[in-house]
């Protein structure tokens, strides 16, 4: 589904289509073929599943080479460790998952390029946990050459920040220009379906131009998958990671702006309720009269004397947003993120004002 708001020249609203660097064509779309959702076929728990059948294929002519750790327990940094120096055996079946798990992104990407709104599209930054270990590269790196094979030229390529950064930097993209007359930084929050992270983005204009050496200072993380809260005190434990971020910015001496960039799978309505998309997050975050900006507006109703404002946007948007230094030599670009779902946004760069 793609949403459409402007936000250029007139009301500042949630899950804008029109920022101040590029329009927002699309995103949360949500692809189906016969057995549900396509992007399930590409998430993070489908490399562990295809993994797990190569070691139950090969496991019934011979010892399995991973011993009794279930695929699910085996982290990006021993399965990188076992593709650098690893039993060759064990490297094998990861390899072989590699294989399976790019041919199944590559007929994601497929469909999503052949939608009207993604039509054109030049390069695509992959983000999300993969994003971070090497046998997620090799799965870029793959799944590019497989989509060239067949004759689309569409670049692959790793998101530039790392995956649990990007989106609280995205955040920043979010702000109206004048939020940054002033002031050194601002926060950014990043709700996905396991975890929720918070942090200090500092801006760092004097050292480069359109946020390009944005960084994320410090910040906070909660898994609430393990603690399965209620909405309510979910929002509740968000705000006081944000509280304390503000007095961690407030110690240091940071001039912090009065907004909050929020980044929250889904499709955003303009009001700040959201439409669909929500079901891995605690509670019920769709029902009719909640609104997470409003919120987290009544929880921390000023940031250094001034009145806060807060920005929603869908997710995945805000990981792409994070990437807009990185994209102006292409006009037409999007990102995908693989996660507990799999996160996409396309976008198109604005020209520039003489």
């Amino acid at each position: 589904m793609s949403e459409k708001n402007d936000q250029q020249g007139g009301a500042i609203v949630h899950g804008a289509g029109s920022l101040p660097s590029v329009l927002v064509d699309s995103w949360n779309i949500e692809l189906k073929d016969g057995n549900g959702f396509l992007g399930d076929r590409a998430s993070k728990r489908a490399f562990t599943g295809l993994l797990q059948d190569w070691r139950e294929k090969t496991a019934k002519l011979g010892a399995d080479p991973f011993g009794d750790t279930p695929a699910e327990e085996l982290g990006r940094k021993a399965l990188d460790k076992i593709l650098l120096e690893g039993d060759p055996r064990a490297a094998g079946l990861i390899l072989s998952a590699i294989e399976d798990f790019a041919g199944e992104l590559a007929t994601v990407l497929r469909r999503f390029l052949k939608l009207k709104e993604w039509q054109g599209t030049e390069r695509i930054a992959i983000g999300g946990g993969m994003r971070q270990s090497r046998y997620g590269e090799l799965v870029i790196g793959r799944t590019e050459a497989l989509l060239k094979a067949e004759g689309l030229g569409v670049e692959l390529v790793p998101i530039f920040h790392h995956p649990d950064e990007a989106a609280l930097i995205g955040a920043a993209h979010l702000a109206p220009s004048w939020i940054f007359k002033g002031h050194e930084a601002l926060i950014g929050v990043d709700i996905g379906g396991t975890n929720m992270r918070a942090g200090v983005v500092k801006l760092n204009q004097d050292e480069k131009p359109g946020l390009a050496a944005a960084c994320v200072w410090k910040s906070d993380l909660w898994r609430h998958a393990d603690e399965k809260p209620t909405r309510n005190e979910a929002v509740e434990r968000l705000a006081k990671m944000i509280l304390k971020l503000t007095a961690a910015a407030k110690k240091k001496g940071l001039d912090l702006a009065p907004f909050i960039g929020v980044g929250c799978p889904g499709v955003i309505r303009e009001d700040g309720s959201i439409a669909k998309g929500t079901q891995n997050l605690p509670g019920n975050w769709e029902a009719k009269g909640f609104f997470l900006p409003e919120r987290l507006r009544e929880a921390i109703p000023e940031i250094g004397g001034h009145e806060t404002m807060v920005l929603m946007h869908n997710d995945a948007v805000l990981q792409g947003l994070s990437e807009i230094p990185a994209m102006t030599d292409v006009e037409k670009w999007g990102v995908v993120t693989i996660g507990t779902g799999l996160g996409n946004a396309r976008f198109t760069t604005r020209a520039k004002k003489n």
